[in-house]
């Protein structure tokens, strides 16, 4: 499960690691919630090319966008035959730029957030799903651009924390998650967790709990060595 990320790294370096034709014009967002847009990297005609979704997908043969919980994340398990994603999965995969994100362990008002970066540090993509919704004929309504990420089983590094984590691409395959051809049998070996190793989780205080923080203390680490 992926409930909240972060988004706030150096565009030139999203640039990069993305290879888009420019550099991003990204705000630093330290607390990205769903229903809210996010910036997606889809292909386009001239290469990878960076536009704004809503983080929750929409199906398309759905007669209300606003009906139901949002689908925020798709289990890799069930991706390709899950009726609300199967087709997007086929042919319409994204990534979705990030640079962390959060979980939380304990119960209820005992809940403590985790961020959990790259080793690295650098900004990555998430492996996700887009889809174009469109009013019904007669009724009245703007077409929405969604998304969802992709979800997989938690390495041993974060499994203490939650027992899903996001499927995290390798820049290296991002070209082949985006690749219109790419088989289902291609696509099946990128839906795995990243090596433990890659990884780094700390605690962080309750501001991230509210969605309406949206600082750089949404970050700030609880224990002092982290």
């Amino acid at each position: 499960m992926c409930g909240r990320f972060t988004v706030k790294g150096d565009p030139a370096k999203v640039r990069k690691n993305f290879r888009l034709l420019s550099i991003p014009n990204l705000m630093p967002r330290y607390n990205v919630a769903p229903t809210q847009d996010i910036a997606v990297v889809g292909l386009g005609k001239d290469g990878p090319n960076l536009i704004q979704m809503r983080w929750g997908l929409v199906p398309s043969w759905s007669k209300d966008p606003k009906a139901g919980a949002p689908l925020i994340n798709a289990r890799a398990d069930t991706v390709a035959v899950k009726p609300a994603f199967r087709e997007a999965f086929r042919k319409r995969r994204c990534l979705i730029v990030a640079d962390g994100f959060y979980e939380w362990t304990g119960e209820k008002e005992q809940k403590q957030a985790w961020y959990i970066t790259l080793a690295s540090g650098e900004p990555f993509g998430f492996a996700a799903l887009w889809e174009r919704w469109r009013p019904p004929a007669g009724t009245q309504g703007e077409p929405i651009l969604s998304a969802a990420i992709v979800t997989t089983d938690a390495n041993d590094a974060i499994a203490h924390i939650h027992h899903r984590m996001p499927v995290i691409l390798d820049p290296a395959d991002h070209a082949a998650w985006l690749d219109p051809s790419a088989t289902p049998d291609r696509l099946a070996g990128f839906l795995k967790p990243l090596p433990s190793v890659s990884v780094r989780a700390y605690r962080v205080g309750k501001t991230v709990n509210a969605v309406r923080n949206d600082g750089p203390e949404c970050v700030a680490p609880l224990d002092a060595a982290a």
